[in-house]
């Protein structure tokens, strides 16, 4: 007699995200709509759709989740609510697609602002619940709270992704240097001391959704405490729809440091070295010149 394949176990990578959908939201599926390698829309029965996302480690699921709850709480940006995490897979409600308008991009300025201002324990400090080796995209990212910015943003934030680059190949000794420096000089660099902010932590373009309801939504965080110009800089690296209108009225509602575009390219080193770990060399250059931008500040 022929053998039999188990059938996947629930929760498990090889089940499907119809029966995951099914599972979490207690409704039967009609439907399915492949996003990505690892995004599903799923279709209820009665109407309505979830997201399901596949994630490859159970901490970077758990991160996510984390993060959406901890920037919903503050109730300022509008985040997709979490119907179910489970070891590999997380279960999100479907945000209904707009168009980008001037009021929506300047209501998402002020919201972000308030965002900010809802705090966070310590920089690096990891949403409740989520865990400390949480992700940043596909690379590791390391949630350890610090006092002080410039010291914490160095040693968790920069340096990491610098050495992990440079033992690769993908970053040369001599372009090392100047990411290097601007990490001993942090402290003269980083502007007046803030208060931890509450970061979405992974703002680009492609993690906010111009809603149906006229407001912009933020998705796939990396949330943490950190320093506000971080996100700001990320969303100014890889553009957005209305990028001037938001930080127009984001500065009316939390105005920023004296010599905060100064300090574009210091923020910037951050993602830059991300993308340069995840994508290669085509990132490298833009690191060392966002480097040597921020000790010509």
């Amino acid at each position: 007699m022929a053998a039999h394949a188990a059938p996947p176990s629930p929760g498990g990578p090889d089940e499907t995200p119809e029966a995951v959908a099914a599972r979490v939201t207690g409704r039967s599926v009609t439907g399915r709509r492949r996003l990505s390698a690892g995004v599903t829309e799923v279709t209820l029965a009665a109407g309505g759709s979830v997201i399901v996302k596949h994630g490859e480690e159970a901490r970077a699921v758990r991160a996510e989740a984390a993060g959406l709850r901890w920037l919903a709480e503050a109730g300022a940006v509008p985040v997709p609510a979490v119907r179910g995490e489970e070891a590999y897979w997380l279960v999100t409600d479907r945000v209904s697609p707009g168009e980008p308008t001037a009021e929506a991009a300047e209501r998402f300025g002020r919201d972000l602002a308030a965002l900010h201002a809802s705090g966070a324990a310590a920089f690096g400090a990891p949403p409740p619940g989520g865990p400390r080796e949480a992700y940043i995209g596909r690379a590791p990212m390391r949630d350890v709270p610090g006092a002080e910015w410039p010291r914490w943003y160095a040693e968790h934030r920069v340096l990491p992704y610098l050495r992990r680059a440079v033992d690769e190949g993908t970053v040369g000794p001599a372009e090392a240097r100047p990411v290097e420096e601007v990490c001993g000089r942090l402290p003269e660099l980083a502007g007046p001391p803030e208060p931890p902010a509450r970061l979405h932590g992974d703002l680009w373009n492609g993690n906010v959704l111009w809603g149906a309801d006229g407001r912009a939504w933020l998705i796939d965080p990396a949330a943490h405490g950190g320093h506000r110009e971080t996100d700001l800089a990320m969303l100014r690296l890889f553009g957005c729809p209305g990028l001037d209108r938001i930080l127009g009225a984001y500065r009316q509602a939390a105005p920023l440091a004296e010599g905060w575009r100064d300090r574009i390219g210091l923020h910037q080193l951050f993602p830059l070295l991300v993308h340069t770990v995840l994508f290669g060399r085509g990132y490298a250059g833009q690191a060392v010149a966002a480097a040597r931008s921020a000790l010509r500040a």
